[in-house]
């Protein structure tokens, strides 16, 4: 027969439909005799589990939700976190979970508590969280896991790059192709991501005895490739000079924005002038001349966490907090690689 409506249910369990909603929605007492009845029936019918009825059986919902948190638009189309979402939405898919995805960009308790009435069985939470959203989130006794973010909250599992390693290698292919004088576009500092691609680069730099010093680095206060535009454009002088020969920028909307202004100059990349970025998005390999950069693995980072969180949901035993990723540097024309 067709799925059976909760009238149907209570009939023929002998119970109020008021009760039968009750056991499907777990709010409100019922009897156990009453529970197993409906439970019974659901079998009997040959009921096939959509996610209501997998709820009253399970406990569970097969729900995950996904919060994005980012200041600066775009936050769902930007084009490393939409890869990381899009990875996901696969991997659950593949696992029979529904995704409920929402963004916020205030960091407030609204899309945890929009999550918590879809009553989702966890929880993947992008980017860096404040201290009172992860103790509100907690609070709800959910298992959840963070992507490409920080917290100080101990004990939570986190799926991150190796960001510092990856620092580390731009700065050596830049110097390994002879820039010494390298001009740095930095990224919102209190991110985790592009404070340790800083630390890395700068602690290679400084290990090679080419120290890279305050005025050769630019703190912006956005990620975005109107930033990495207006950077460029306000400390062009030092290019023109010839002091500096090259830019790292802590992603590659920041290191195209920049490139973008430095052709409009009419200067030759990378004949004389470098530019890597980091990240690797699709953007990187259109842009011409295509950018040099290193490559985060977004596919591992989705798909890693929806793993992780299903062993959490099923409460498998012993758990492994993730290594960090490994990235790997894709040499372009920016710095002369293959055309």
């Amino acid at each position: 027969m067709d799925n059976p409506t909760i009238k149907e249910i209570a009939i023929r369990a002998g119970v109020s439909k008021s009760t039968v909603s009750r056991i499907i929605s777990g709010k409100g007492y019922s009897s156990p005799e009453a529970r197993d009845k409906v439970l019974e029936v659901i079998e009997e019918l040959q009921y096939k589990p959509n996610a209501v009825a997998r709820a009253m059986v399970s406990q569970r919902t097969h729900n995950i939700g996904v919060l994005l948190y980012r200041q600066e638009l775009p936050i769902a189309s930007h084009p490393f976190y939409g890869k990381i979402v899009d990875a996901i939405l696969l991997e659950a898919a593949r696992l029979n979970y529904s995704v409920f995805v929402t963004t916020d960009r205030d960091m407030s308790y609204r899309s945890a508590d929009f999550m918590m009435e879809k009553r989702v069985d966890g929880l993947i939470l992008i980017s860096r969280l404040q201290q009172n959203v992860i103790d509100y989130i907690t609070n709800f006794g959910v298992p959840y896991v963070m992507v490409n973010g920080s917290t100080d909250v101990g004990g939570v599992i986190h799926i991150v790059n190796q960001d510092e390693a990856g620092g580390r290698m731009a700065a050596e292919h830049l110097t390994g192709i002879g820039h010494e004088r390298i001009f740095v576009i930095a990224g919102p500092q209190p991110h985790r991501s592009h404070h340790s691609r800083l630390k890395g680069f700068r602690a290679f730099m400084e290990e090679a005895g080419k120290p890279v010093g305050e005025t050769s680095v630019r703190f912006a206060e956005t990620s975005t490739f109107g930033e990495g535009y207006e950077l460029m454009s306000r400390h062009f002088g030092p290019f023109r000079s010839g002091r500096h020969t090259a830019v790292f920028a802590t992603n590659d909307m920041l290191a195209l924005g920049a490139m973008k202004f430095l052709l409009e100059q009419g200067t030759r990349i990378p004949e004389q002038a470098a530019v890597v970025g980091f990240d690797d998005v699709d953007f990187a390999a259109m842009f011409s001349p295509s950018l040099t950069t290193v490559r985060v693995d977004t596919w591992e980072m989705g798909t890693g966490a929806v793993r992780l969180l299903d062993e959490l949901i099923r409460h498998e035993p012993d758990v492994a907090h993730p290594g960090q990723l490994m990235p790997r540097l894709v040499v372009r024309q920016s710095t002369g690689g293959a055309r």
